[in-house]
């Protein structure tokens, strides 16, 4: 039997390795995913000191307003990935997204894994989304839910004239609930042309209003422009 003096300080050296390794994903996993992906967005390679913010699972009534509220007082732009179930009474607030200047994204019906759906299932809810979120303005970026896609998701988001759109920082914000991590994680690893995801449904959006209060103003001191994805990914 192992000493367990030895055991525990085995388990502490695994559990070092892995969090360095989560830590440090921007840099060396999602390079990989990237060349690896069949057509999907994950950063944009560009010397600019431009960074793309991109929430998902809106609209919000309570933390949509607040995020708004910091995005223009920043003067920063966003691409909100929005639930087409959650607009039914939150149209106005859809309305303000614009409005300001900011651009909505597909992101499907429900909050739901999209790798459980079937190539049919996942076609039809795309299409019913975007049903819904056409109404307010053009629709160019389709966000799978949970991050897991195929090339036949990918080819279907084509059909429907989406370009999928992943990214490159991501705090871990819908497991974790530390305001003062995620930012920390995301000033630790944003490089220009990074794509920054966070969320604002329930919960996870008092989480991001508090992280917004503090990158907004560290990413302004460092020179960095926040926009949204189809400014980043313009010429």
């Amino acid at each position: 039997m192992r000493h367990p003096l030895r055991l525990l300080a085995g388990c502490a050296c695994g559990l070092g390795v892995l969090t360095l390794s989560l830590w440090t994903a921007p840099r060396w996993l999602v390079p990989l995913l990237a060349r690896r992906s069949h057509g999907c967005l994950y950063s944009v390679s560009t010397t600019e000191r431009a960074v793309a913010l991109t929430f998902d699972d809106g609209p919000d009534p309570v933390h949509t307003p607040e995020i708004l509220g910091l995005l223009d007082a920043h003067g920063a732009r966003a691409t909100f990935f929005l639930i087409s179930g959650r607009v039914p009474g939150n149209e106005r607030l859809v309305e303000k997204i614009v409005a300001d200047g900011n651009e909505i994204g597909n992101h499907l019906t429900r909050d739901e894994p999209s790798y459980r759906l079937t190539d049919e299932e996942f076609a039809a809810t795309a299409r019913e989304a975007g049903t819904v979120l056409g109404r307010f303005g053009n629709v160019r970026w389709l966000r799978p839910a949970s991050g897991w896609y195929t090339g036949a998701m990918v080819a279907t988001m084509e059909q429907q004239g989406y370009r999928c759109a992943l990214g490159s920082v991501y705090p871990y914000d819908a497991q974790l609930s530390s305001a003062s991590l995620s930012a920390a994680y995301i000033m630790t690893n944003v490089r220009p042309g990074s794509v920054i995801i966070l969320h604002e449904g329930g919960d996870r959006g008092r989480s991001t209003v508090e992280v917004l209060r503090r990158v907004l103003p560290a990413l302004r001191d460092r020179g960095y422009r926040v926009v949204s994805l189809s400014e980043l990914t313009s010429p």
